[in-house]
């Protein structure tokens, strides 16, 4: 659903989120969630993120949200060489420099999940579509009805990076989820861009396929191969989200070598649907919150 669309329809929910953000998500949870979310005692991995979202203010979640500037926060981190490799940034798109770029590349605008433009062919590239493109994503803002604070703090650019190509129709996005700086379990996003396919399938750190879970997205029912890089990839993971609460780190792995993603405080906003219940629960424990609050 188009940004714009979603922000009209959730208008009563982001002027509610403005008077009584606690109120607000209660009532949103309660409709995505299909149960109450309880503030004071948290237990499931949807009721704590939604915790976070209140009570956390730590101010690195700003800078580890945006595509660029986590790049210095990774680099600092002794992380550098997992970067992508950066072709272009700026503030304005008419400043892409598209005749000096390689054939193949990604344009990404900072502040969002969805803003990307995949170039595999520079000589089909519509340049003034993209800029375009471009220009109305760096004013979207996020909807404050979920209650993501952290987006858009900084000011959002576009960005240039390396195209990425590991034989497959997609990328294999390897999700590592971390609780308290430590990982627990890694999902694997797979599927075909061109038919919107998604799947989502949850391994445990030794690689095993926890069969009936879900998060969000289907199960792909295909097994995938034990990465060679997984030790590296969950070390990667442990030193990324050693100062949060919780961080989802992403990685894509191209021909064993490790390429960070980004990091994602908030998965699905907290309200992708998690099941079975037990799972639910079972990741909810496994994230210690600092302190408790009333919601009152």
């Amino acid at each position: 659903m188009d940004n714009l669309l979603k922000s009209v329809i959730l208008t009563p929910f982001n002027i509610l989120y403005r008077i009584n953000p606690v109120a607000e998500l209660k009532l949103l949870f309660r409709l995505k969630c299909g149960y109450r979310l309880d503030l004071k005692s948290p237990k499931t991995y949807n009721e704590k993120i939604q915790w976070i979202k209140l009570y956390d203010k730590n101010p690195l979640m700003t800078k580890c949200c945006d595509k660029y500037t986590v790049r210095e926060y990774v680099e600092g981190k002794g992380c550098k060489e997992i970067l992508n490799e950066l072709l272009w940034e700026g503030f304005n798109p008419e400043d892409i420099p598209f005749d000096e770029l390689p054939q193949k590349f990604v344009i990404k605008v900072t502040h969002g999940s969805c803003f990307n433009i995949i170039c595999t062919n520079k000589n089909e590239l519509d340049r003034a579509d993209v800029i375009k493109k471009c220009r109305k994503w760096l004013k979207a803002k996020f909807l404050e009805a979920y209650g993501e604070w952290f987006y858009g703090v900084e000011k959002p650019r576009v960005i240039v990076e390396k195209y990425l190509d590991d034989g497959t129709k997609r990328l294999r996005d390897y999700k590592v989820y971390c609780f308290n700086g430590q990982p627990r379990y890694i999902g694997v996003d797979s599927g075909d861009e061109t038919s919107g396919t998604h799947y989502k399938d949850i391994y445990d750190l030794n690689w095993n396929l926890i069969k009936g879970y879900r998060m969000a997205y289907p199960n792909s029912g295909v097994p995938v191969d034990k990465p060679a890089a997984l030790a590296q990839l969950i070390k990667y993971a442990k030193i990324l989200s050693a100062d949060f609460l919780h961080a989802r780190t992403d990685f894509y792995i191209i021909n064993d070598q490790i390429v960070f993603g980004e990091i994602t405080f908030s998965n699905s906003a907290g309200f992708g649907r998690v099941e079975p219940e037990e799972f639910a629960l079972k990741m909810g424990a496994y994230l210690e919150l600092q302190s408790e609050k009333n919601d009152s």
